[in-house]
């Protein structure tokens, strides 16, 4: 249930638009994707239980590259992070401005308008929640984000059916100039490894992690691509960069989904902001780890989030910048680095080349992927 929760975030909603962006054939690399995640998902087992002590990403990079790696790896988990809950709160705006479109707020001169409204009333509600010590509470609630996950391409499959809009579209085979964007957008859905360390960890019977793996990867797959063929079929060309924009605004079951897509990223923020939260913290002087200086750090860690969620609002270019190069790294670049430094002299030739083989596809998907994402967040302040 962890795992498939840490997969079946936020991604699922933009997985029609990748078909947009990509044809139908694009579908090809979010499967060729999940394979490869299982993969690189084993590899951090064997990395693991290569060395004892080792439980966390940065204890892998440790191994792999002193101190230098641990550094890197646990900067790349933090950003990651950080970038995930800027994506959680355009996420917010969007869907709620979606229900709500007409409302505004004028203060003297100045209006604003629904986004930045539910933007700026989203971080009012999730920064208190950050404050907390003690997150388990949060961490019960936010495992229903499996359950939301799944309500929503029930949602949609009922819309298409039972509401009769229909699948009529037929869409394209490939459109190679949105494959870079495609390839970003499949690879958010599969970036969780920064937590599957964490899950190994916890197990009781470890032998059973290979099919652990395979069955949250596989059950998220197929919910991937449920949504995404539903969604293209249903929208076609119209698709926005989150299917739940698209729905029907007159329908019950439109509003459930947005709810439930509405409520699931509120659950989050704070578990996921609370790692770079606390290795912040640590930086500060004994004198000053106070509680009041740590709601205060926490507070303005929320506040830049908003404030650059404003600035670039953009979520399907935004989703496609993280998954083109921190899931390209975390995902897959990383564990064969690390496996090829830590286990190179027990590797077979065939576990070598893979892993070559692998990072040479993660090198260049960051690559072409991160281009056309931040060329395309430029053309869109240019417009």
């Amino acid at each position: 249930m962890n795992g498939i929760n840490v997969l079946c975030g936020v991604g699922i909603l933009s997985t029609p638009y990748a078909i947009k962006q990509g044809g139908w054939l694009g579908l090809v690399i979010l499967v060729v994707f999940a394979l490869l995640a299982w993969y690189t998902g084993v590899l951090l087992r064997r990395c693991l239980d290569s060395k004892e002590g080792l439980q966390t990403y940065p204890d892998i990079g440790h191994a792999a590259f002193g101190t230098t790696g641990r550094i890197a790896i646990s900067i790349i988990l933090y950003v990651e992070l950080y970038a995930c809950c800027i994506e959680y709160l355009i996420l917010e705006s969007d869907n709620l401005s979606k229900l709500f479109p007409n409302v505004h707020l004028s203060i003297g001169g100045l209006t604003i308008n629904s986004h930045v409204f539910f933007a700026i009333l989203t971080t009012l509600v999730v920064m208190p929640t950050t404050w907390l010590r003690d997150l388990t509470c949060l961490s019960y609630i936010s495992a229903g984000g499996v359950v939301a996950s799944i309500l929503v391409v029930i949602c949609l499959c009922w819309i298409g059916v039972v509401d009769h809009v229909g699948f009529e579209n037929k869409g394209t085979a490939l459109n190679l100039p949105g494959i870079p964007i495609a390839i970003g957008l499949y690879g958010y859905c599969y970036s969780g490894h920064g937590v599957f360390p964490n899950i190994y960890s916890s197990l009781k019977n470890r032998n059973q992690f290979p099919s652990i793996l395979f069955t949250c990867i596989g059950f998220s797959t197929i919910l991937f691509t449920a949504a995404a063929v539903m969604g293209y079929k249903m929208f076609g060309e119209a698709t926005e960069s989150q299917f739940t924009l698209n729905l029907p605004e007159n329908l019950v079951v439109s509003k459930i989904a947005v709810w439930a897509t509405v409520a699931n990223p509120i659950t989050k923020y704070a578990l996921t902001i609370t790692p770079l939260a606390m290795s912040l913290e640590e930086l500060l002087p004994r004198s000053q780890q106070k509680y009041s200086n740590i709601i205060l750090l926490r507070s303005a860690l929320v506040v830049s989030t908003l404030i650059i969620a404003l600035s670039v609002p953009f979520f399907a270019l935004v989703m496609a910048l993280i998954g083109s190069l921190f899931a390209m790294l975390v995902t897959y670049i990383l564990p064969c680095a690390c496996f090829l430094a830590i286990l190179k002299a027990k590797a077979t030739w065939y576990q070598t080349a893979t892993c070559s083989f692998i990072i040479a596809v993660g090198v260049t998907c960051a690559c072409v992927g991160t281009y056309s994402s931040l060329s395309g967040i430029v053309q869109n302040y240019a417009t």
